[in-house]
């Protein structure tokens, strides 16, 4: 599998997301269409609905990898790839991520990228948004479907973007979705605790400064309520030498948070492009680990 996560990862790095009707949309849209006509904030229904997207979206990806097999290996290969890289999202995380950098609204353009209220932030408050938002999404949206690409092919990266779709959409400690999510939250939890980890070690190896970035990693990562975004956010704010976290606005509500790093220097715009470089030696990186794997396999 290691050949076909690197083809979909080149083909993701250089195409972005294709013009036509994601996966992740239509996962969405069957969510939705659940809850209209099934809801009811019990964990039965949330896991009838679980269940039923596992079935459907393994039902989809094994029908198409059994497809591709009357195919030739040198053509499968790259179909496969191809619809595989829809499962990835470098390119889109960071050309979403980038735009602030030249937003002449940021703020505005912060709000399609987290949850919490945008409005009345600071400048440095909507970069240091930006770069944990940038190291969280470095494991939900590029190391954990490829951790699920190399070990199961098409069909694990198809199951895992389907947690991560229920997690977004239906994981969360509201009165609707307290029980109806819970069974969402507790396998994107389990879904992500591995790939988490192995984001956090990545962000230290391609570090200026691997040292602080391991010190804070090993102090900061249980902090947060989630037992996996904790861990890239700090190594990101050791690798920068700032401090992350902190108390934010979400649905006009001060939530406290605790702070993961130590401000060393400010987040600026500086800071924030700063963290996007490290785009280039991760990709480097990771399509080195996948020949290495390939090599080996």
């Amino acid at each position: 599998m290691f050949e076909l996560a690197a083809l979909a990862y080149l083909i993701d790095l250089r195409f972005g997301e294709f013009r036509t009707t994601h996966p992740v949309v239509l996962m969405g849209r069957f969510i939705e269409g659940y809850e209209r006509r099934y809801y009811r904030d019990t964990i039965l229904s949330g896991t009838i609905l679980v269940a039923s997207l596992f079935t459907l979206t393994l039902i989809v990806s094994l029908s198409i990898v059994y497809a591709c097999q009357a195919l030739p290996y040198w053509l499968a290969l790259p179909v496969l790839a191809v619809i595989a890289s829809t499962g990835l999202a470098m390119h889109m995380l960071h050309a979403s991520v980038s735009e602030l950098l030249t937003a002449r609204q940021p703020r505005q353009a912060l709000r399609y990228l987290v949850s919490r209220d945008t409005e009345t932030m600071s400048d440095s408050e909507v970069y240091k948004a930006a770069i944990e938002t940038w190291a969280e999404n470095l494991s939900d949206g590029v190391i954990a479907p490829l951790f699920y690409l190399v070990l199961f092919g098409l069909p694990g990266l198809a199951v895992y973007k389907a947690v991560n779709t229920l997690d977004s959409m239906i994981a969360y400690k509201t009165d609707r979705y307290l029980h109806f999510g819970r069974i969402a939250a507790k396998l994107d939890d389990l879904a992500n605790f591995i790939p988490a980890r192995l984001t956090a070690l990545l962000i230290i190896l391609v570090s200026a400064d691997k040292k602080r970035a391991l010190q804070c990693l090993w102090r900061d990562a249980d902090k947060l309520e989630s037992p996996n975004a904790g861990r890239p956010i700090a190594a990101m704010a050791g690798a920068l030498g700032v401090a992350l976290g902190g108390d934010a606005m979400y649905h006009g509500r001060l939530k406290t948070k605790p702070a993961l790093g130590d401000a060393i220097v400010p987040v600026t715009k500086t800071t924030l492009s700063k963290a996007l470089s490290m785009k280039t030696p991760i990709d480097f990186t990771i399509l080195g680990l996948l020949a290495v794997g390939f090599l080996l396999s």
